[in-house]
């Protein structure tokens, strides 16, 4: 393997589920001669997809890692699930990778996940070029899907290799026509324009490049002064251009139909940058100071914990290294945490098998075993070399519950221990246990994510698990601004002896923006004048007021979308213990929030609707009776999309409705949008 970073390639393939990205992959490993046979996710044999769970539903589920050459280049490809419960898969890959392709369905174009891995793309700056496949399908529409990249994405995508109606590609900067034969695609055949798209050519050429220049001031130049210039000129300007996020190439085919995915592949190593090109790394020292972690071999190591996988049945670390170099039998410290481990061994990764390696490099994703107290989104450093924290991993918080149980009293030990396990994986699953009723609740991001952990549970640690139906998560807001002044006074036995407490706290609890989370500012005035809270008294408040926040004021749920001022405190000599403080502090707050008047919030779903026109009318009206609101209707085809927003409790189930509706011609997708009360 090469180690020189220059031509390494870190790449996601990234989409809406079932636009073909791992059918593209597939394609990807055989063409590279990873792969010495074509997997298909229809029939189960996809390379990329190896959990029992994924061939039986003939969706990614998981990320998955390998390895190929092309060109004398290495690419690391992670194929990511295109399915919005497991976004959590795509969100943490997105945060290692050096560059993403995102595929989409020619005839569909723009679908609710592409906006979200759009926009997880754009939260960590990750370059990316967009394969535009399925364009076989009758309605495929090149130009029409990128036009649906700038209405919902507000992207700028550049024709690059333009896909025609007869299975071959248009090479627009090369100017050249490529098609593909053989049994399955693989003799690629590059000649001339043919006469009839010679006008086509030069119009979408024009284009492309216009939109190239506007990326290099001195291809710019060039073009507008109307001298000659080089492919390789108009290539660095689409590369620049992709770095800087400012475009993103754009290319067609069918991956299907092997058509298409070498000039893809093409593509990829003259456009997306390798890791050397990315800019350095933002991190923070432990005294809370700005750092830069550049990528090299040199200085002492730096790596980022994204996932945890128990693999043959012990627990295994995927990591990007992100400075110096890892060995076996290294002893490696966890950033922030004062725990030191020994990574045991050292892994390449393809799909389900690894190869044991003695060393690893800057750039690499690789699989650590042996490391027993990391987690997600930790930095794993050097002993020897400084602490640094690299950007963590933030997962979103489950929308549904089920109370669970096990099938026989005797497993109940064995569930916590699978549940834990999980939990450990996957940073949006969480599990709790009903203080009022002793039900334990197993939570996720929707019915499908709690569907497949059964599944697991059932397969890899053979439990029987007994369930009631879903329950959505909910959250409690205030709707006005609350107020409470509160003294409190009593005697406590302590150490056998009377006690007396007293202390005052005033405090004010105000509603905030959907979705800025639940705040405190604890600087209040103290009284008597000119008095000053002691550094352990200080602490109680703070404590107080934060016990006060931990649930909302109508069921106790978690509280969001609130901002907490503790005001005023008056103390009273040596009655007001830091005990006196934080029951005072707590009772304030408390009082606070519950003048302002509770608010039960549940999450409110992004949908997506795609149904026959004559059903339109019945699935709007059903739809309506559900709360929600449907803001677009988009044409496409036969069929038409409706967008909107919905109470996830009114989808329960609705997968099932629709088809009904239907007769089974219809589907839909959601995503999580935010709490609001309803």
């Amino acid at each position: 393997m090469t180690t020189d970073l220059k031509f390494v390639r870190n790449i996601g393939i990234a989409a809406h589920v079932d636009a073909g990205k791992t059918t593209l992959t597939e394609r990807i490993l055989f063409y590279t001669g990873a792969n010495h046979r074509i997997g298909e996710v229809h029939d189960a044999t996809a390379h990329m997809d190896y959990l029992p769970e994924e061939k039986e539903h003939g969706i990614t589920i998981t990320t998955a890692v390998t390895r190929c050459p092309w060109n004398d280049h290495l690419i690391q490809v992670v194929d990511t699930p295109g399915h919005v419960d497991f976004t959590i898969e795509v969100e943490r890959s997105m945060r290692v990778l050096d560059g993403a392709v995102i595929v989409m369905d020619g005839v569909r174009g723009v679908e609710p996940q592409t906006e979200t891995v759009w926009r997880q793309a754009n939260k960590v700056s990750i370059p990316r070029v967009i394969f535009i496949n399925k364009m076989d399908k009758p309605g495929a529409d090149f130009e029409q899907a990128m036009e649906t990249v700038r209405d919902r994405l507000k992207g700028n995508p550049v024709p690059v290799c333009y896909p025609l109606e007869d299975c071959s590609i248009i090479n627009l900067v090369d100017e050249t026509h490529i098609t593909f034969s053989g049994d399955k695609g693989e003799t690629v055949t590059i000649g001339e324009i043919p006469a009839e798209y010679e006008e086509l050519v030069m119009e979408q050429r024009e284009i492309m490049v216009m939109m190239a220049a506007e990326q290099d001031e001195e291809l710019e130049e060039l073009v507008l002064m109307e001298e000659p210039y080089t492919n390789e000129q108009v290539w660095a300007a689409l590369a620049k251009g992709t770095l800087e996020g400012t475009i993103q190439p754009t290319f067609g085919g069918s991956a299907l139909k092997n058509w298409g995915v070498q000039t893809l592949l093409d593509g990829v190593l003259k456009i997306l940058p390798d890791p050397l090109s990315r800019p350095a790394s933002p991190a923070k020292r432990l005294d809370g100071s700005e750092t830069l972690v550049e990528m090299t071999d040199d200085g002492s190591l730096v790596a980022l914990a994204f996932k945890i996988q128990m693999w043959d049945g012990r627990r295994h670390v995927f990591a990007r290294i992100y400075r110096g170099v890892l060995e076996e039998k290294q002893q490696v410290r966890v950033a922030g945490k004062k725990q030191v481990e020994r990574v045991a061994r050292v892994f390449d990764i393809d799909a389900n098998s690894k190869r044991k390696v003695a060393k690893a490099h800057a750039g690499q994703i690789v699989l650590l075993s042996g490391l027993k107290h990391v987690t997600t989104g930790d930095t794993i450093c050097a002993t020897n070399g400084e602490e640094v924290l690299l950007e963590s991993i933030e997962a979103k918080e489950p929308v549904l519950g089920l109370a669970i149980e096990a099938d026989s009293s005797k497993d109940e030990e064995k569930m916590l221990e699978a549940i834990a396990k999980i939990c450990e994986e996957d940073p949006t699953v969480k599990f709790e246990e009903d203080e009022e009723t002793g039900q334990r609740i197993l939570r996720g991001m929707g019915e499908l994510h709690l569907q497949i952990l059964f599944e697991r549970m059932n397969r890899e640690f053979n439990l029987k698990l007994r369930s009631g139906k879903p329950r959505v998560t909910v959250r409690e807001t205030i709707r006005n601004t609350g107020n409470a002044d509160e003294t409190i006074e009593r005697t406590i036995i302590a150490g056998g002896k009377d006690m007396h407490l007293k202390a005052r706290c005033v405090a004010t609890a105000k509603p905030t923006e959907r979705g800025a989370g639940c705040n405190h500012k604890v600087a209040p005035t103290v009284l008597p004048e000119g008095s000053s809270l002691s550094a352990t008294q200080m602490e109680a408040v703070v404590a107080g007021v934060e016990d006060s926040m931990m649930g909302g004021p109508i069921a106790g749920a978690p509280l969001v979308d609130v901002e907490v001022t503790l005001d005023l405190v008056e103390t009273f000599d040596k009655d007001s213990t830091p005990q006196a403080l934080r029951i005072a502090a707590a009772q304030a707050v408390r009082r606070a929030i519950r003048n302002g008047g509770g608010s039960k919030m549940q999450p409110l779903m992004k949908i997506e609707v795609v149904v026959p026109g004559e059903y339109v009318g019945s699935v709007l009206g059903d739809l309506q009776s559900k709360q929600a609101v449907i803001y677009d209707q988009v044409p496409s085809m036969d069929s038409i999309s409706l967008l909107g927003e919905c109470p996830l409790e009114s989808l329960l189930g609705y997968t099932t409705t629709l088809r009904s509706m239907t007769k089974g011609r219809g589907s839909f997708t959601m995503e999580f949008a935010r709490f609001d009360a309803m």
